[in-house]
């Protein structure tokens, strides 16, 4: 009886921070049919009805905060990253709908920063993208002429993006060192895990190797982040960039999230921004921008010189420098007082087994004798708890092949694969 009071008290609390939805606006649907994942048409606004959802996930983990019970913290808040990156898949907003959702985004953001105190939020899945509104925050304009800015050249090698330091480069640097230090250590542990899967990537595809960290400044190699752009995935792609580079959406996952596809997405996508721009730096710029703004830039400017385009947001006008710094670091740790750990933890690696058909994930960790969070973290792609009724690629630990088809072979095989479930919509005259 307490526990479903103090859920009604924190549910009105939450309301009263973040508004109740309306009910009456619209929502124009992209496609008259379009089906989601679950196999229900898209064509009514369930945008009230994904807010509810949302205040309710999130009045759930305020309780277990309250209760100290960690897991179940975490569980709620990725169940709200998920639905709030499925509000892109509804159709497009209208004006009233966009301000209201992100108003909304603002308020539980703003929840998440400063509510939570069971887990570490600096090691969040909206952390990297905090890091750089705080940074676009303290940072001064870049100056409007470019003969007031001096250059240091740190490498300029062909086949290399061009590093140079000036004075906002080295505000941010000393940033990282200071105020963002213990974020950026996080980042060069990452850097251990998913660095050389990327750069193995990068290799493959002749593109300069400093691209490593620009998935280090959208995500801090986090496959699970998420923006307030409801971008996703360690290289943050928004729906649309993801799906015309290859990367599926369903019920079952989001292929944002997977670390090797999004990177190989991710890659063909700075090609052609490259090929168009034939600059590092407004490729980059439009990653961060859209292509749209960057061309904008460089006809009212009559240059192509990036540190020309003042008429740029000032978040992208930051992103250049925030992402030297980053690099200039990251490839010299020492010099800048980041101290390699003794221990590394291990780079990213997995092997493959073929599942049929859905299989509950918790069957299948225990036959790959391993935890249910080190599987999902190995197929952070997954969106449920089970795998596709199509069949899936399962990641599990290196080594771990042998031990886990004799453990599932051995299961009857209503243990091995999850209830399979088939949606219907109820037409009129159906009962």
């Amino acid at each position: 009886m307490k526990h479903t009071f103090t859920r009604i008290i924190i549910l009105l609390m939450v309301n009263l921070s973040l508004g109740f939805p309306q009910e009456n606006k619209s929502i124009r649907p992209a496609d008259e049919n379009y089906k989601n994942g679950n196999g229900f048409e898209t064509n009514q606004n369930r945008l009230p009805q994904l807010l509810r959802d949302v205040k309710v996930l999130l009045s759930d983990a305020l309780i277990a905060d309250v209760m100290e019970d960690s897991l179940e913290v975490v569980y709620n808040l990725n169940s709200i990253f998920d639905l709030l990156t499925e509000a892109d898949q509804y159709g497009d907003m209208n004006d009233e709908d966009r301000e209201e959702f992100d108003r909304f985004e603002d308020g539980l953001i703003n929840l998440y920063t400063h509510s939570f105190n069971t887990i570490d939020k600096i090691d969040g899945v909206i952390t990297a993208e905090h890091l750089r509104m705080d940074i676009t925050s303290i940072t001064e304009p870049l100056e409007v002429q470019m003969g007031a800015t001096k250059f240091t050249v740190v490498d300029d090698r062909d086949g290399h993006i061009p590093l140079v330091r000036n004075k906002k480069v080295d505000q941010l640097i000393k940033y990282f060192q200071t105020k963002g230090r213990r974020q950026f250590e996080i980042w060069l542990d990452r850097l251990d895990v998913y660095g050389p899967m990327i750069n193995q990537i990068i290799h493959e595809c002749n593109l300069p190797p400093e691209l490593v960290y620009l998935a280090m400044i959208e995500s801090g190699f986090n496959p699970k982040a998420y923006s307030k752009a409801a971008a996703n995935g360690m290289w943050q792609f928004i729906y649309s960039t993801g799906k015309l580079y290859g990367l599926e959406r369903n019920w079952y996952v989001d292929e944002r999230r997977d670390p090797e596809k999004a990177t190989r997405a991710a890659c063909a996508y700075l090609t052609d921004l490259y090929d168009e721009f034939d600059n590092w730096y407004l490729a980059l710029a439009a990653y961060n921008a859209g292509e749209g703004r960057v061309r904008r830039g460089t006809r009212i400017h009559q240059t192509s010189d990036f540190w020309q385009l003042h008429s740029l947001p000032r978040e992208t006008r930051n992103y250049i420098p925030y992402f030297l710094a980053a690099t200039i670091i990251a490839e010299n740790q020492e010099k800048y007082g980041f101290y390699k750990k003794e221990k590394k933890k291990p780079a990213f690696g997995y092997d493959i087994v073929q599942i049929e058909k859905s299989a509950d994930l918790m069957v299948l960790a225990r036959s790959a004798e391993t935890t249910y969070k080190k599987l999902r973290n190995l197929n952070s792609e997954l969106r449920q708890s089970a795998t596709p009724t199509k069949g899936y690629a399962l990641k599990i630990p290196k080594g771990k092949k042998d031990i886990f088809m004799a453990n599932y072979n051995a299961l009857p095989e209503n243990e091995r694969f999850a209830p399979q479930f088939v949606s219907h919509k109820v037409r009129n005259g159906e009962s």
